[in-house]
């Protein structure tokens, strides 16, 4: 218990330095799920709820002021309580928003402390103390990291028994429904997508791909491959050696030739 806490709390680590590793969006539930799946010994349940958790929070971005729920914490924690416990897609979705709101309310509080640091770096600023600067923006982003490693590590290994009430507590029709909820989200998510890809240019080639999977049995993999030649071809990219955009040298035969 003790190794695997140890091991959710670092990929709760990984996840809140995805800005500085070059914003590989590996914060995102369809990347940690897995790894906690892996972590505890079932990667497929892993897979099944990162996909589900991450059409939940696919439109959890900050707009203006507005900071939405922790989807690292509560992606993580939700997977992690739903494996350890045996509970299915359902479970995570009824705890991963709860648990996201939480989050986001205790680094609310812990946020009213960033101001002083804050200051202290204008201070620092004015001064030409570059170093006291460097110290308070890492100040800032582990202030940031401890709260959401050591929130996940002491919930996760003093909380599954409070989780497990909960989750006997809740009644049965509300969780039927979570399933039912996790059986139509990742249409949802296709539906999303689809608004974005569907174009008059594009549309031929996505029936053609749904005809080769329905009709002609051919794999998710040779689909892909079939639309990688399809758009090398499409672009030209194989003509990359050629100055297509330059001037052309006339030929014998051409219209011009009388002029």
């Amino acid at each position: 218990m003790l190794v695997q806490t140890l091991l959710i709390s670092l990929v709760t680590a990984f996840a809140m330095f995805d800005y500085q590793l070059g914003t590989l969006y590996a914060f995102r539930p369809i990347v940690t799920c897995p790894l906690i799946g892996l972590i505890l010994g079932d990667l497929p349940t892993g897979l099944a709820i990162g996909a589900s958790l991450e059409l939940l929070f696919m439109g959890n971005i900050s707009i203006g002021a507005y900071l939405p729920p922790d989807e690292k914490v509560g992606s993580i924690l939700a997977c992690a309580f739903a494996i350890t416990l045996g509970k299915g897609t359902e479970a995570a979705l009824a705890l991963a928003m709860p648990i996201a709101t939480l989050s986001l309310a205790i680094s609310n509080v812990i946020n009213g402390v960033m101001p002083i640091i804050v200051d202290k770096a204008d201070v620092c600023a004015s001064k030409g103390n570059l170093k006291s600067i460097y110290a308070a923006h890492w100040a800032i982003g582990l202030i940031g990291l401890a709260k959401n490693v050591l929130l996940v590590g002491l919930a996760y290994y003093l909380g599954a028994g409070a989780v497990q009430n909960l989750l006997d507590w809740i009644p049965t029709f509300i969780m039927d429904g979570f399933g039912i909820a996790a059986n139509i989200l990742p249409a949802m998510g296709f539906a999303m997508l689809g608004r974005l890809v569907l174009k008059r240019e594009i549309l031929p080639f996505f029936f053609l791909g749904f005809l080769l999977a329905s009709y002609m049995n051919v794999p998710s993999l040779g689909v892909a491959l079939i639309a990688i030649i399809i758009g090398i071809e499409k672009f030209g990219l194989l003509n990359f050696g050629t100055n297509s955009g330059g001037p052309q040298l006339v030929t014998e035969g051409d219209d011009d030739d009388d002029f």
